[in-house]
Parts: structure tokens; sequence; C-alpha cells
């Protein structure tokens, strides 16, 4: 016994019982399976009740007209093809159906071959409209995951980043223990003015990373030199100076450190010009070398030295402000004046716990992430 199967489900309404009958029987010749309907309610209701791949709706109607059926069919079933019957001899009627969303249009009167056709086109153009969504849905959702899997390499990545600079800095600590922890203060300041200066988050990574790594190049410096407890000889004087290019090369080798080399190169530039290695004036330095020589003097002038005991904030305060326009840019020293002295404090006292300050943060910021 042959098995018959259907080429689609197809819902026929008019509220002339004679072309419904016409087109049931025809299209039922063709292997489609029909189900009439005299007026747009009565297709609803079939609709709610029963899956169909194409609705050929008359577009005179009592009650509820074709184009008004049209667009239910769209809001509800969207996956169904349409195709719109008109009596009027006019293709503009046809043409309108269409850019409201019918799939083809056929004009009364017609041939019954005509019927078969029209229902083949709209039956292919709607399942690669199907076709299509589908494959942007996939697309999509394949970007998506291919998303998740590149955010989660660049997460591994930035830690990755988070272990080098981590490294370069313990690098530096452990040729210098008097200082061990100043990279930390000094990047943690900067992102605290930085942040009230109103700068961006791109901005704000590459101060992080260059005022955490500003005394890089003390590497280079013997330690008769850099440990030296006294004041250093004119040449001696030379040979330390050299240390903020020293760590511009150094850094500037790394790429995703580009952009901090400069702050690393200009840390020890003045406002007035008087600095080095460059000699820059104003805003030729680059603004985040300008932040960190206030909080690197900041957090020098506050730590214990040698030769000294640690200055109060307040004192720090007073010595940043009689500099300012001569070694510190002016606004940047009443961003920082802008801040209480409870910050610096409350800053120094979390960077004493290096384990919490690697992905730490002040309180009420975003987290110190020097990769992210």
């Amino acid at each position: 016994m042959e098995i018959i199967t259907s080429r689609g489900n197809v819902l026929v309404v008019d509220d002339d019982p004679g072309i419904r009958s016409l087109i049931k029987d025809k299209l039922s010749r063709d292997r489609f399976t029909c189900c009439n309907c005299s007026n747009g309610a009565e297709a609803l209701d079939a609709l709610d009740r029963e899956t169909f791949d194409i609705i050929i709706s008359d577009l005179q109607m009592p009650g509820i007209s074709g184009l008004e059926l049209l667009r239910l069919v769209h809001e509800r079933h969207s996956r169904a093809a349409f195709l719109m019957i008109t009596g009027v001899d006019d293709i503009r009627v046809g043409i309108d159906a269409m850019k409201s969303g019918a799939d083809d249009y056929l004009v009364k009167p017609f041939r019954l071959d005509e019927i078969s056709a029209c229902v083949e086109r709209a039956l292919t153009k709607k399942r690669l409209e199907i076709e299509i969504e589908n494959y942007r849905k996939n697309l999509e959702e394949m970007v998506g995951q291919r998303t998740k899997q590149l955010q989660a390499a660049m997460k591994r990545i930035e830690f990755t980043y988070d272990e080098t600079l981590e490294a370069l800095g313990a690098a530096l600590d452990l040729r210098d223990n008097e200082t061990g922890g100043h990279s930390r203060r000094v990047s943690l300041y900067c992102l605290e003015m930085a942040r009230a200066y109103g700068c961006s988050a791109e901005v704000l990574k590459q101060i992080a990373r260059g005022a955490y790594l500003h005394d890089i190049g003390k590497i280079g410096i013997p330690d008769a030199i850099l440990l030296k407890p006294g004041k250093l000889s004119a040449e001696e004087r030379v040979m330390m100076e050299t240390h903020a290019r020293v760590g511009y090369e150094l850094v500037n080798r790394i790429a995703f450190l580009a952009g901090a080399a400069e702050i690393v190169l200009a840390h020890q530039e003045r406002f007035d010009g008087t600095g080095y290695p460059q000699g820059l004036v104003g805003d030729e330095i680059p603004l985040g070398a300008r932040i960190s020589a206030v909080a690197d003097t900041l957090d020098a002038m506050t730590s214990d030295r040698p030769y000294r005991s640690a200055l109060s904030f307040e004192n720090a305060r007073a010595e940043i402000t009689r500099e300012s326009a001569r070694q510190f840019d002016p606004d940047v020293v009443r961003v920082f004046l802008s801040l209480p002295d409870s910050t610096w404090k409350e800053i120094r006292q979390q960077a004493a716990n290096p384990h919490a300050m690697s992905r730490g943060s002040h309180p009420g910021n975003p987290p110190l992430d020097l990769a992210a």
C-alpha cells in the first residue's frame, strides 16, 4: 500500500464557498492537506488549534479583512506563509499586500494551476526565510559561544599579564628592600588621582601599569649606587638618572606595556622643564607621568628611609603644594589637594597587604587590575 505524504498544511480563508471548494480540491490533488474557513475569525481559531504551512486568504471579507488577517498572522504565526487573493484587477493591490507581508498574491479570476504555482513559490520563499533565520540564530549562538571562549582566553592572558607585572615589581623589591611596596603604593595613589581627574578606563589602565613599573629601570643600576645610604656623587647621579631610559627600553619591548613605557620614561620630568631624561615642559609630559610624579613624591616623603623617618601626610601635602608649577603640574596638584589625607592613609594601610592589593581596591573604587 502506497503511503501518500502531505506536502504541507494549507488553510483556505474565503467567504465564497465555491472558491474554497475549488482551491481545496485542486490542492488536495496536489497532495496538500487543506482546511477551509469562511472568515478571518474562524481562521484565527483554526490557527490556535493547528499549525499551517500556508494561509490562502481572500482580500475582501466581512469582519476581519484579508489585510487585517495578514497582520495578525504575522504577529502570532510568523513561520506560516501567506498568499493573498484579490478580485481587484489592479497590480498595486497585490504589491500593497506583499509590502504588508504577503509572500505572493493572485488576482481573481485565476486558473487552478496558478494556485499550485503560487503555493509552491510562497512555501519556497517562506522556507528560505526560515532557513536564513535559523542560520542567523545558529550563527549568533556560535558567535556567543566563541565570544565567551575568547573572553575566557583573554582573562587567562590578563592573569598572565598580572603575573608578569608582579614579577617585574618583585624583582625591583629584591634589589631595594628599603623601598619595598613603593611601586604598589604609587600605582594606587595614581589611580586615586586619575579617577578624580576624570580619566577614562583605558587611561587608568595605562597609568596603573606605568606607575607600578616607573622605577623598574633601577634593576640596571649597580648596588653600590642604588643602595648607597649617603648623597650620590655627580658621576653616580648621572648613572642613577639613566634608570628612566633603561626602564623604558625594558618595558617598551613588551607589547601590552607599550603605553605604560611612556610613563616609565617620563616619570622624572618636571613641569618647569628641568627634569630628565628629555627635559619636557608642561603638557609635553604624558598625563600619567605628571600624576606619577606627585604620587611618587607623596610616597617617598611618607616612607621611612635609612637617613630619616617618614614625614606626615600633612607635611607631604605642604611640600607638593610648594612645588606646584615647578616640579608638578598645577592641575594635578589641585586634584591631589581635593582629596583628604585620610584617603592616602587608608590606601597605604591596605597596600601593606600585597595579596589583597594585587587584586584589591580602595573602597568605593574599581579594583586595581593592572592587566584588565
